[in-house]
Parts: structure tokens; C-alpha cells; sequence
């Protein structure tokens, strides 16, 4: 699978995500910029979770349908294109990291998937299906991690 160049110019890869981003913040989303697309992408999808949430893998930010012409999102925005899913504390659009008090920093990885071809999530996705969907239509792939803890 081609890899495509996913970062944030608010936070460095496996950097500690400002609290202006997090649930207990402003809780808007962060800015992203991606570049290396397949010319084979026909829509981006693109996936914010925590994989060290106390019982399972937490959805932050699910966006699908992402224009492949795209390079990017600012900061409180949808990319172009893009429709929000609920995440996982039941509401449209960016969540904001909001780990447990005192737990050690969990890792926010944010997935940037580039489809070949169109994919059905069910109407209430987890990561889990997410992943299971994708992995199928992609072509290629980014990923970019931020750190948050309280």
C-alpha cells in the first residue's frame, strides 16, 4: 500500500497535543495537511481514535467522502467534501482528547486512508468497523500520533 505524508503543524508526530484541542478545551479539531496521494484515490477518509481508552478503542473523529484533490484541513473545520459521523461520546464531529485523570498519556492516532473505491460503514461505525471497511478499498495510507494527558 502507498503511504501518504500526514501531519499537523499544530503538534509534532507522538507530541503532546495542545489542551485548546482537547474535550475539556475548546474542543475544536486540529489543523491537518497531507500530501502524496494517489491519483487512483477516489475519496479520503479519515480517522481520529485512542487506542489506550480504558475498554475499547475510541472514536474521536470519523470524516468520510474527503475531496482526494484535497491537501489538507484548517483548524474548527470539515475537509472539503467531508461528512462528520457521531464519535464516541455520541456527538457530530471532532471529540476531543479527555482521557481518565491521572492516566499516563494515551496515544491519539489520526488515520488519513485514501479509497479506490467507495465503501458502507454501518449507521452508528466504531473504529473496529472502520478498520474492517478500509482496509479493503485503501490504497494508500497516513498516519500521524499526538499525546494528551490530564
Amino acid at each position: 500500500m502507498a503511504s501518504i505524508q500526514l501531519d499537523s503543524p499544530a503538534f509534532g508526530n507522538h507530541d503532546e497535543i495542545p489542551a485548546r484541542y482537547a474535550h475539556t478545551g475548546e474542543n475544536i479539531s486540529p489543523p491537518l495537511r497531507w500530501s502524496g496521494l494517489p491519483e487512483s484515490a477516489t475519496e479520503l477518509i479519515l480517522l481520529c481514535e485512542d487506542p489506550d481508552a480504558p475498554s475499547t478503542t475510541f472514536l474521536h473523529w470519523l470524516v468520510t467522502g474527503i475531496d482526494p484533490a484535497s491537501n489538507g484541513v484548517s483548524e474548527g473545520q470539515i475537509p472539503r467534501g467531508g461528512q462528520e459521523w457521531p464519535n464516541g461520546f455520541g456527538e457530530p464531529g471532532w471529540g476531543g482528547p479527555q482521557p481518565p485523570p491521572g492516566d499516563p498519556a494515551h496515544r491519539f492516532v489520526f488515520h488519513l486512508y485514501a479509497l479506490g473505491q467507495p465503501i458502507q460503514l454501518p449507521d452508528q461505525p466504531s473504529a473496529y468497523d472502520v478498520h474492517r471497511h478500509v482496509d479493503e478499498a485503501a490504497v494508500a495510507s497516513g498516519t500521524t500520533v499526538g499525546l494528551f494527558q490530564r
